[in-house]
């Protein structure tokens, strides 16, 4: 009679625990509780619940009782399958043993790891896969597993599938309700904010709640070969902010040339994770995705670390953060969109301006000191003194001065020729006052046929013309210029070179109008080349698309 009610007891913790566990919605609290019921049941003092990978090859959590928080410390690593944990992930099948350290396929226990000897094991299957395995060990009093305890965890692992399946059902549609909630508040700040850093701070902030990685960093190409951080989320990243690191010694930049996401377990494997991020964000995973744009990869989102006992992402982790890297490109190329908008209006606006005041300039002020002038001869024909005549000359030779810096100065602003005669004129015109007022020898020469070009391309290359120019005043020291342009199909090149002393390109910070060359190209779709050195001058080059 005692043998019967102990079993109808144990069969009513069977069911109680059933309905314990049916009750959990968190996986990993279901799965603690999965483990603890299993060692009230069976009287084991250990127990823990492998859950297998996706390979099926081994563990990727392990989830235990009865060992203490200090003794998991001296141990180290959790088991990853090997030995009588890996023979019943191989086999998936119930498994008892008197002395588990006696059985062949044992591989021992690691340092400071408590003794054991009796042994139960028995498969979870989830849907006709194996899940997991319950692993008990150290029945009460030395005693070993007996076929009834098999039976109730068998019973326990068919209730476990059933909850497992649940809560990972509702995990996943939790996860996936977070993932909405994101993406729409991703969506409508790209609807209202056009600030690319707040924006960029908002995906990558979300994308770490969302992945529960310790670090996301988001990178786009600056100058030249560097690319600069412009959003970090983690803490201890501030001073990350603004950092800058090379396309060509980086993960980031091998994935942004690539053009495709890349996931490492760790860093300290992959030869193309930059040393120095790496120790300066700690990092031992990474997961790298490209911003992807019209044209091609225009940066890279970067996590590092997730949170917890496993540090490595997932291929949903990876979904997640290619549909954030979705939106940042959005967010960017809209940002790249309206900053050119807003400078083309900004040049527009300067040149209409700058024709404005040259045609003042060249009508008002030109004929007002053209009048004076007629009204000072007129006046020193009247003069009787020698004294007179001559203030009143020295003043005419005033008045003719500032006419011709009235002149030049309109000149400069918006040439008449440009509008009225096209390119080719303004910059014969350009090159021939630059000689005479300069000294230096000019050589121009353009084959671009007789159909003008559109008004902004004109204008983009005879600034381009100009400034380069300036320079050479400025800076080069040169005796000889020539200018350049012709016309291919599909394109207008320019081309620009002195004989003066160069400079280093990549060291002039943007100086020498550098920036308003290559930004005035942007707009139009232009590419821009300089080659400099101090023995052979300078070249500058350029390359419009034109209809």
């Amino acid at each position: 009679m005692a043998e019967v009610r102990q079993s109808e007891d144990r069969l009513r913790a069977l069911v109680e625990a059933g309905v314990a566990i049916s009750s959990e919605l968190s996986l990993d609290a279901l799965l603690q509780r999965l483990v603890e019921k299993a060692a009230e049941l069976t009287g084991a003092r250990y127990a823990a619940l492998g859950v297998i990978d996706s390979a099926g090859t081994e563990l990727e959590r392990f989830v235990t009782t009865g060992i203490e928080p200090d003794e998991h410390a001296a141990i180290g690593e959790l088991p990853r399958g090997r030995g009588i944990l890996g023979a019943l992930i191989r086999e998936a099948e119930p498994l008892r043993l008197h002395n588990l350290t006696e059985d062949a396929r044992s591989a021992g226990f690691p340092e400071n790891h408590p003794p054991m000897r009796s042994f139960l094991g028995v498969p979870i299957m989830l849907r006709g896969v194996p899940y997991g395995n319950f692993y008990l060990t150290e029945k009460a009093a030395g005693e070993d597993f007996t076929d009834e305890d098999q039976e109730l965890v068998t019973l326990l692992a068919a209730q476990a599938a059933v909850a497992v399946d649940n809560a990972r059902l509702y995990e996943a549609a939790t996860n996936w309700s977070r993932q909405l909630e994101s993406l729409n508040e991703v969506g409508n700040a790209l609807a209202i904010e056009t600030d690319v850093s707040r924006l960029l701070d908002l995906i990558a902030r979300r994308l770490r709640d969302l992945l529960d990685a310790r670090v996301i960093a988001v990178v786009l190409p600056g100058a030249g070969d560097e690319l600069r951080f412009v959003a970090v989320a983690g803490e201890g990243t501030e001073e990350l902010l603004g950092q800058t690191t090379t396309r060509t010694t980086s993960k980031s930049g091998r994935v942004l040339e690539r053009g495709r996401s890349e996931r490492v377990d760790s860093v300290l494997d992959d030869p193309d994770v930059s040393p120095e991020v790496t120790r300066l964000l700690g990092a031992r995973t990474g997961l790298w995705v490209p911003l992807i744009g019209r044209q091609g990869a225009i940066g890279v989102i970067e996590a590092h670390d997730k949170l917890g006992s496993d540090a490595r992402f997932t291929d949903n982790d990876l979904r997640i953060a290619e549909a954030f890297a979705t939106r940042a490109a959005v967010a960017v190329e809209l940002s790249e969109r309206i900053e050119r908008e807003s400078f083309r209006r900004v040049v527009n606006a300067q040149e209409l301006e700058r024709r404005r005041l040259a045609r003042e300039l060249h009508d008002e002020t030109g004929q007002a000191l053209t009048s004076i002038l007629l009204g000072l001869r007129a006046l020193e024909e009247t003069l009787e003194t020698d004294e007179s005549r001559a203030a009143t000359s020295q003043l005419r030779e005033l008045v003719v001065a500032t006419l011709q810096d009235v002149r030049r100065l309109a000149l400069e602003l918006r040439p008449s020729a440009l509008d009225d005669f096209g390119l080719v004129a303004a910059l014969e015109n350009l090159a021939s006052t630059f000689g005479e007022q300069t000294g230096i020898a000019v050589d121009f020469g353009a084959a671009l046929g007789e159909e003008r070009l559109p008004a902004e391309v004109e204008t983009a290359l005879y600034r381009i013309v100009q400034e380069s120019l300036t320079n050479v005043v400025k800076h080069a020291r040169a005796r000889h210029v020539s200018i350049a342009l012709s016309k291919r199909e599909g394109s207008v090149k320019a081309v620009v070179e002195d004989d003066g002393q160069g400079f280093d390109p990549a060291q002039v910070d943007g100086g020498f109008g550098l920036v308003g060359m290559g930004e005035r190209l942007a707009l139009l779709g232009g590419r821009l080349r300089i080659e400099s050195n101090a023995e052979s001058g300078t070249t500058i080059a350029v390359d419009v698309p034109v209809p």
